[in-house]
């Protein structure tokens, strides 16, 4: 099980919420990031799919933010960093259109198109641009196309029907940034050989403790708790620094869920994502000698595997230099006054994974809590979304 060292936060004792009381406020919330990771009938859909479909050689997802970060993030984590049949476009840049074409071969591709509201603009986009690609190409749309999408009648679900093509559901209850342990996140990763059973294993282990009502066992709110206490206190940025290349993507995850969460009201902590230890060159300066106003959480694997050895100038192995740089930037953040924690993690596995996004996506629900607001709408993204609408339409 994870585990999480606040030594170096440079918070007194501060008051104990009620977490009975806090966790009832989120049920009321009603959403299901929490307890979907149940649906069994889901998996065995999920699976059934991924067998059927198991010769193409290239995965293309469209979808952006939530439809899309969740999905990197599972491929850069437990995929091999330089082999990869995973392309996700979360963008509308039309450079990433033409390059991705110069690499991949329709008649051995599958495209999944993901949007919960079946009518984002970026997404539909892609999905009329190739959907005409694959027929122009000769080839059955149904064959190269699946769809993943709210329940409710929507654009894209229309149009999925039409054609015939396979859809899957995201639950109405959970939103884009808390859905990488829906369809969202499960399909593209068992489609590019992620065991799923144990990702789902790992989140449910951490969703225990989340709901575990004494605050001395509950990860998720004391760091939610001890985001919130800084924040109090003018740190109001979070640096989240994984010291594992593997974890890079998931800093990428977090900025999204942190910022469209509590970001709000007038109130918000700012997300910085960071990489131990490439960033030690570039942003350590300012983390040590700029303004003192960030927590930083670092992200500590363990087991470093596997042991290569370096001969000179000094006498260690990679992973035991990667353990030092992150001991000395503690150090030297801790001697600079500026507060840091750390998240421990044996090892990056599927059932550690699992454990993460449910300490994040637990956390950031207290949080929201604890700030009083609501962790879950998105008001400010709307208005965006409405006015490029307005502009696509004069």
């Amino acid at each position: 099980m994870i585990e999480l060292n606040l030594e170096n936060s440079t918070l007194e004792e501060a008051k104990e919420e009620d977490l009975n009381n806090l966790l009832e406020k989120i049920h009321t919330r009603k959403q299901g990031f929490y307890y979907t990771i149940d649906d069994d009938q889901v998996i065995e859909k999920i699976n059934r799919f991924a067998k059927e479909n198991s010769d193409f050689e290239h995965i293309v997802i469209c979808g952006i933010g939530g439809s899309a970060l969740g999905a990197i993030c599972l491929q850069q984590s437990l995929g091999h960093l330089y082999m990869n049949k995973l392309h996700v476009l979360d963008n509308v840049d039309p450079v990433m259109i033409k390059e991705l074409e110069e690499v991949i071969d329709y008649s051995k591709t599958l495209f999944i198109v993901i949007t919960k509201s079946g009518g984002t603009i970026e997404t539909l986009s892609q999905y009329n641009y190739f959907s005409n690609k694959i027929k122009e190409n000769g080839y059955e749309l149904s064959d190269h196309m699946v769809v993943i999408t709210g329940p409710q009648q929507n654009p894209l679900r229309d149009e999925a029907e039409k054609e015939d093509l396979t859809i899957f559901d995201i639950p109405e209850d959970v939103g884009g940034r808390f859905s990488v342990l829906t369809v969202v996140g499960l399909l593209p990763a068992k489609l590019i050989g992620i065991d799923i059973e144990k990702l789902i294993k790992g989140a449910k282990e951490m969703r225990d403790v989340f709901l575990n009502p004494e605050s001395k066992d509950n990860l998720p709110y004391q760091l939610a708790k001890t985001q919130f206490d800084l924040s109090q206190k003018g740190k109001v940025m979070n640096v989240l620094m994984p010291y594992s290349q593997k974890l890079v993507k998931f800093a990428d995850w977090f900025r999204q869920l942190l910022a469209e969460s509590v970001g709000k009201d007038g109130k918000g902590i700012t997300p910085i994502n960071s990489l131990g230890v490439t960033d030690q060159h570039s942003q350590l300066q300012l983390y040590n000698d700029g303004p003192n106003d960030k927590l930083y959480i670092f992200i500590e694997i363990k087991d470093l595997r596997p042991e290569i050895t370096i001969d000179s100038p000094y006498k260690t192995t990679f992973g035991e230099l990667m353990q030092i740089e992150k001991n000395a930037t503690e150090a030297s953040l801790t001697k600079s006054g500026r507060p840091n924690i750390t998240i421990l993690v044996d090892s990056v596995t599927e059932e550690t994974l699992g454990q993460l996004f449910l300490l994040f996506e637990g956390a950031t629900a207290f949080l929201g809590e604890l700030m009083g607001i609501n962790a879950f709408d998105q008001p400010g993204v709307e208005l965006s979304k409405n006015l490029t609408k307005k502009a696509l339409l004069k």
